[in-house]
């Protein structure tokens, strides 16, 4: 399983050296979009608008925008710095509280931790603390340059790290539109309806949930390749990127408009500008 994270975690004094791992995957079949004309795929390049030009990555630089078209370009060096700075620290346990004390909507990504080298007892410990006391740990870890709120908890025999949200990134209830405000139920509808619940009530199994939409696609491409209904692009034209390259594009488009049947051997191009 591929190490999204390595570092260490402490509670106390007892350091843990971990390795993170991606706990979930996304399972959406990708679709490309292609050239209706030829199937060839679509590719986006990066363009300046002011230059209206392609740039390359080493000429793009990173910037905060804190008005309309005003910009604070940061360097690259102090962005990397910054992030040595954090990441380079353990991670630390800061409380423990219940799970139960945080609300869903906080949840953001799950990722299983496993102990490194020596690490094995001191993973023990930490998972063993966690299922006696009932509690899960509170930390801050960086992340792919970000600082990242996150619980340390036990899922079945590993610890499991799920970064949460920051209370400033969870939109206010009060920017929803169009909440009905309380009002009056009419009894024998309440009961009704949670005579309905009770009767769909069973025990959470998430195996008997699936990707229903997913699995009617892969489907319907299965019986397309069944029926020889697929398609190819065509073959990828070199770009050049010289006057070399740029002579050799120019004999083979000569070459292939030539008729099929002659009889005079004409001369090349090449042979013409030489």
């Amino acid at each position: 399983m591929h190490t999204v994270w390595k570092g260490s975690i402490s509670f106390g004094l007892v350091n843990i050296p971990i390795k993170l791992h991606a706990a979930t995957e996304n399972k959406d079949v990708k679709l490309r979009q292609l050239h209706k004309k030829c199937n060839t795929p679509i590719s986006y390049k990066k363009v300046c608008e002011g230059c209206d030009q392609e740039v390359t990555e080493d000429e793009i630089v990173k910037a905060y925008e804190y008005a309309k078209n005003k910009f604070v370009v940061l360097d690259q060096e102090d962005l990397e710095n910054l992030r040595k700075e954090n990441e380079d620290k353990a991670v630390e346990i800061i409380d423990f509280v219940k799970l139960q004390e945080i609300d869903p909507i906080y949840f953001e990504r799950s990722y299983y931790m496993s102990p490194d080298a020596n690490g094995s007892k001191a993973y023990t410990l930490l998972r063993k603390t966690l299922e006696e006391s009932g509690k899960i740990g509170v930390a801050k870890i960086i992340i792919r340059s970000k600082e990242q709120l996150a619980i340390v908890r036990v899922f079945k025999d590993a610890l499991v790290m799920e970064t949460i949200h920051f209370p400033d990134e969870v939109r206010s209830i009060g920017e929803v539109p169009n909440i009905p405000s309380e009002q009056a139920v009419v009894q024998k509808e309440l009961d009704t309806a949670l005579l309905l619940v009770d009767q769909l009530t069973t025990a959470f199994d998430p195996n008997k949930y699936q990707d229903e939409y997913r699995l009617r696609l892969m489907d319907l491409i299965e019986e397309k390749k069944a029926d020889s209904t697929v398609t190819a692009s065509e073959a990828k034209r070199p770009l050049p990127d010289n006057v070399t390259d740029l002579m050799s594009a120019l004999q083979a488009s000569l070459d292939k408009t030539k008729p099929k049947k002659t009889t005079r051997k004409r001369k090349t191009l090449k042979e013409k500008t030489s």
